[in-house]
């Protein structure tokens, strides 16, 4: 039985005192529940019982995730979260033992640029959501640093009331990861909430230029946020966000602001009308609305309402849905390949002397395209394909 160890990091004191409470825990593989001495001696010597379980089985996430466990379903999207290559299989159990009851929400992505006010409007509408009953999740996409690999996710530290309600479940997750990244760990989130009873689902994307495309593939309504002084028709028509939204909701109608937003407001109509719709048989819109004040709110749940009513009608709403299962299996075939063949010895192990050919010009860029998959094996591709979706049978 593995041992549950904690140890000092790198830049520690040499000499340990009581003084220095930062240590970095080996992990749970292996680990029962009674044998967490290092954090708590009472739960090792049986005088005391954890109140819950330290790993979960296949039907504890199940059965805890379908009951609507706040606790069990934060643990089940950390499990779909990780790049541990022995949780991949375990969590698409999990995933899979849940999907009869995913696909009954309704999911709405919010985008803007930074400082549009996209968190604040995302508690205000979420609090009014729940007023009227309904369960409301929250899943804030959030960059991962190209250098340090980490994300700050601080998303919910902006939504204090909303986290608070029992009625609501915010979750920030990583942009970042292998196996999909942000378009299969959100949308797998999605569906977890899903399963878990929330009917609306509420995607924050990170700001206007990095993962509206994504979100938009995920949900069925996308909103965009903006502010007053956007420019004029020419500049809204170069603006290729503007032809994903299907509504557009200018923000900070309020106070000595609201006379600007009105202005916003018409100028944002004009430019629609040189845009394509970004849902067939559904014209976007330019509305007023004020996350502080809360006017506008309840207007812009109805026109989701109707949008949603619309599609359905139409039979749009579903066939979206089917287009954006069809567009994640591929988006997924596209990154697994992509992985085995980076991480292939044999191409690591070559790719330095490519890469010094290239940049001293020995070789073209398509020649060393050319022997780097020459040089790729797809019976080892096949046997990492194996160790990566079936971890157990290396055991």
């Amino acid at each position: 039985m593995a041992e549950y160890t904690t140890s000092k990091p790198e830049w520690a004191p040499e000499q340990d005192d009581n003084n220095f409470a930062c240590g970095v825990m080996s992990g749970i593989e292996g680990i029962t529940d009674t044998t967490v001495g290092n954090l708590n001696p009472a739960l090792k010597d049986g005088t005391m019982k954890p109140k819950r379980k330290m790993i979960l089985s296949v039907d504890d996430y199940i059965k805890g995730v379908s009951a609507g466990d706040r606790v069990t379903l934060a643990r089940a999207i950390t499990l779909i979260e990780s790049n541990n290559p022995h949780h991949f299989g375990k969590a698409q159990q999990v995933l899979q033992g849940l999907l009869p009851r995913t696909g009954k929400a309704l999911r709405v992505g919010i985008t803007g640029v930074p400082g549009a006010g996209k968190s604040t409007m995302i508690e205000a509408f979420g609090n009014m959501l729940c007023d009227m009953g309904h369960r409301v999740a929250v899943l804030a996409v959030d960059p991962t640093s190209s250098v340090t690999k980490g994300s700050i996710l601080g998303d919910k530290t902006r939504m204090g009331t909303l986290s608070r309600r029992d009625e609501a479940f915010i979750r920030p997750s990583p942009a970042g990861g292998t196996l999909g990244g942000v378009a299969r760990k959100s949308r797998e989130t999605m569906l977890l909430c899903e399963a878990a009873g929330y009917d609306v689902i509420l995607v924050e994307t990170v700001g206007v230029g990095q993962s509206e495309t994504t979100v938009r593939s995920m949900v069925d309504f996308f909103m965009l946020i903006v502010l007053t002084g956007a420019g004029d028709e020419l500049q809204g028509i170069k603006k290729g966000i503007m032809e994903l939204a299907d509504a557009i909701v200018v923000n900070k109608a309020d106070g000595d602001n609201y006379l600007k937003a009105k202005v916003a407001r018409g100028e944002y109509e004009r430019m629609i009308e040189f845009i394509r719709p970004a849902t067939e048989g559904w014209r976007t819109h330019a509305y007023l609305a004020s996350a502080v004040k809360k006017t506008g709110l309840k207007e812009l749940w109805d026109i989701i309402r109707a949008f949603n009513k619309v599609t359905h009608d139409s039979g749009v709403f579903q066939r979206r849905r089917d287009s954006q299962l069809l567009d994640w299996v591929h988006s997924m075939i596209d990154e697994h390949l992509h992985n085995l063949f980076f991480d292939d010895p044999v191409v690591l192990g070559r790719m330095p002397e490519i890469r010094e050919a290239v940049l001293k010009g020995s070789i073209s860029p398509t020649q060393a395209v050319a022997e780097l998959i020459h040089i790729f094996d797809v019976q080892r591709a096949t046997q990492r394909h194996v160790d990566v979706f079936h971890p157990e049978n290396g055991k």
